[in-house]
């Protein structure tokens, strides 16, 4: 099992020297991924449900937002040689798909092929609202933009024809060094996500569970794969347990139910929180190395 790191990137503490910092403790530590989320705005008041609360309200204060993902990883790759860098998640029908794909493919080009796509369809519909992006159907919008990102990814002219999105034939380059492109891990707890999971994904990243919760999702996740002629071992399962304690005897449960991978969550505040945090999670990686 791996250990990674889920980082929410809330300013003003998210600094460069601080990002800086993380970067090289994840290197030095063996840390297998550096995740970080995206939120273009946030609202004082809305009227959405965030699926990770039992309130509904995101934990974010007011005059804080989350820097723009992959420009914050950009700059991962320069401060870092070998941990991988992930989106958990890229919101992606809010975005233009052949933009997405020419920055995802610019930084895995620039970080020697170290990229992982985390993708997600979004909770926040005034977030939509704000990019003037339909909230209706946008898991179908996502669906239509992951062929567009693999067109251009891997076909030397791409071309697409969608409900959504129409590309004519063009070239884009350059395309990613992994082959035949990074990896696409899809977030979500909805039996939909897990079918795209089972349809397009190289990965499923969930939030906020137990070990105890896995047993149900993975077992559904097991019959819409075998309908795709896919396996288990095709997809790599990453727990994210957020606010859910973390220790070596938890992170063990957590493998035994099928977690390949253990993101933790680091919320640094100053260079003394996270030397602090990935101290304590030390046993926890140490336990990893050694299984």
């Amino acid at each position: 099992m791996r250990i990674d790191l889920w980082v929410p990137t809330a300013s003003p503490f998210s600094t460069p020297e601080l990002l800086a910092l993380i970067g090289a403790e994840a290197e030095q530590r063996g840390i297998g991924t550096i995740w970080v989320g995206e939120h273009v705005v946030l609202f004082e008041e809305y009227a959405s449900s965030y699926p990770y609360a039992e309130d509904g309200r995101i934990p974010a204060p007011a005059g804080s937002g989350l820097l723009e993902p992959l420009n914050t990883l950009s700059f991962l790759a320069a401060n870092t040689t070998t941990v991988r860098l992930g989106t958990a998640m890229v919101l992606l029908p809010q975005r233009n798909p052949v933009y997405a794909a020419k920055e995802v493919s610019t930084l895995d080009w620039l970080s020697n092929g170290r990229v992982d796509f985390g993708v997600g369809v979004g909770w926040l519909e005034e977030e939509f609202d704000a990019v003037n992006v339909p909230w209706p159907h946008r898991g179908k919008r996502a669906d239509e933009y992951l062929e567009v990102l693999s067109t251009l990814w891997c076909d030397e002219t791409s071309a697409f024809e969608g409900e959504f999105y129409s590309l004519n034939p063009c070239s884009m380059f350059p395309k990613p060094v992994q082959r035949p492109h990074p990896p696409i891990h899809i977030g979500g707890e909805s039996d939909a996500a897990l079918r795209r999971v089972a349809r397009a994904g190289q990965g499923w990243h969930t939030f906020n569970r137990t070990p105890d919760d896995l047993a149900g999702p993975l077992a559904r996740l097991d019959e819409l794969l075998a309908e795709h002629g896919r396996r288990r071992a095709d997809v790599t399962i990453t727990v994210c347990p957020y606010f859910q304690p973390l220790d070596a005897g938890i992170a063990r449960r957590y493998a035994e139910a099928g977690a390949d991978a253990v993101a933790a969550l680091l919320i640094p505040f100053g260079p003394d929180d996270v030397r602090r945090a990935l101290d304590d999670l030390q046993p926890v990686i140490d336990l990893a190395a050694s299984s």
